[in-house]
């Protein structure tokens, strides 16, 4: 070979050895477990720096690197899902909302968790039993729980005194004509974030259990049930009552707690432990308190026969170890880090979510009893079916609100504008549900 081919093919070997080196573990052998999780746009600078601060944990422990990802949404967790399972290759551990653990659980791209793999994040008795109810079919779970977000009402105290107000009321009507009293002199009695549609069918969700109807049961979809309609009507009659602040329509949770935070309305809806935060720096702060939301639905005094008194959704995020991960050993770890007391007191510290693990949750809301609704609401909660399909369906019931935005910015939407839409949502749930594992 003469000496100019010789260095041409030498440079190639090396420029691959590089490539190859930085696919690899690195030059020095160090792994890197890559771990996505979802974006916190309420705390973005704090996310950043836990980032850091458990990366260090983690190399302290383990000596190999975390790599952390975000996605935005259900359907930006879906797709990179769907991707890495076709590559089979992506993220270590994936970070997922609980509802989304039936559809990552239909994949079958994730480990099936063993009593070693359970012991190895410290046995089933480290988490609180209510975060467990959407871990998988009892025996063949996938999910292991990492944070609890029960969703609450906060109530403006000083407002509710002067309208002589003890405390939000227990069933939808009641609560509707609280926030019909409230309402007056710049401020709304019920704000609730209309343009966040993640937010709009969990409401919904709850109404339709508080009247019987589960949505999903087996391969039955009930979409199109009255039941469905009355509880779309409850959401939206906020708006056309003028109880909520039109610009609801456009807002997400952010805005709307924003204007809570500012004295602009005397309740909100859907909110979580995350507030608390933005709360107590805000000019409402020492003046308001969270409650359970009503329990009874609309139309009824109690909660009728078949009816769900049911709090929130079973809400929080869970932890999901990929199938195809060469790093299962580390991706353990990392479980198991981000789950240990400590840890999860300081994630409470940071962001104010209440804890999975059942040591750290006692010793964080111990003689706070400001934060005893939120603890109510976890116990009061129901989990989502777990079925395959539940994110399609999930969709699709924010799709309803989505559409009827723009009726609802111009003031109110009618029972068969609601009809229409739940019509066409049944028809692609029903579809996306019977072809579900």
């Amino acid at each position: 070979m003469g000496r100019h081919r010789f260095r041409w093919w030498a440079a190639l070997v090396l420029a691959a050895v590089a490539v190859l080196s930085a696919c690899g573990p690195g030059r020095s052998g160090t792994r890197t477990l890559q771990v996505i999780v979802s974006v916190n746009g309420s705390y973005p600078t704090q996310q950043k720096q836990w980032f850091a601060y458990i990366a260090q944990k983690f190399k302290q422990r383990t000596g190999a690197d975390l790599a952390f990802d975000t996605f935005s949404s259900t359907s930006d967790v879906l797709t990179r899902m769907q991707t890495s399972v076709i590559s089979n290759q992506g993220p270590d551990v994936f970070e997922i909302g609980t509802t989304f653990t039936p559809t990552a659980f239909s994949t079958g791209a994730f480990t099936t968790l063993t009593d070693q793999d359970w012991a190895k994040v410290g046995g089933k008795q480290r988490f609180r039993p209510a975060t467990l109810g959407l871990s998988g079919p009892a025996g063949r779970e996938i999910a292991v729980p990492e944070t609890s977000l029960p969703y609450v009402l906060v109530y403006n105290k000083e407002l509710f005194a002067k309208a002589g107000i003890d405390h939000p009321a227990d069933s939808w009507d009641g609560l509707m004509a609280q926030a019909r009293q409230l309402t007056g002199n710049g401020v709304y009695g019920l704000d609730v974030a209309y343009g966040d549609t993640g937010d709009t069918w969990k409401l919904v969700r709850n109404m339709t259990l508080q009247l019987g109807n589960p949505l999903v049961q087996g391969k039955t979809v009930t979409l199109d049930d009255p039941r469905t309609l009355a509880a779309y009507r409850m959401l939206y009659s906020l708006r056309s009552a003028g109880v909520a602040d039109p610009a609801t329509v456009g807002w997400n949770n952010s805005q709307t707690l924003a204007a809570f935070a500012a004295g602009k309305a005397a309740m909100m809806l859907g909110t979580s432990g995350l507030s608390q935060h933005t709360l107590d720096s805000s000019a409402v702060a020492g003046k308001y308190a969270y409650a359970v939301m009503p329990t009874i639905p609309p139309g009824h005094t109690t909660v009728p026969a078949g009816g769900v008194p049911t709090t929130s959704i079973l809400s929080g995020n869970n932890l999901v170890v990929a199938d195809y991960s060469l790093n299962q050993d580390l991706a353990f770890d990392y479980v198991d880090l981000v789950t240990s007391e400590a840890e999860q007191e300081h994630l409470f510290d940071v962001f104010g979510v209440l804890p999975a693990n059942a040591a750290a949750a006692a010793k964080a809301t111990g003689g706070r009893a400001d934060l005893a609704p939120i603890m109510a609401s976890g116990q009061g909660s129901v989990g989502t079916p777990f079925n395959g399909a539940w994110a399609d369906v999930q969709l699709q019931l924010s799709n309803v609100t989505v559409q009827l935005i723009p009726q609802l910015a111009r003031g109110g939407v009618s029972d068969a504008q609601i009809t229409e839409q739940l019509q066409a949502a049944q028809k692609i749930a029903a579809d996306a549900v019977a072809r579900a594992r």
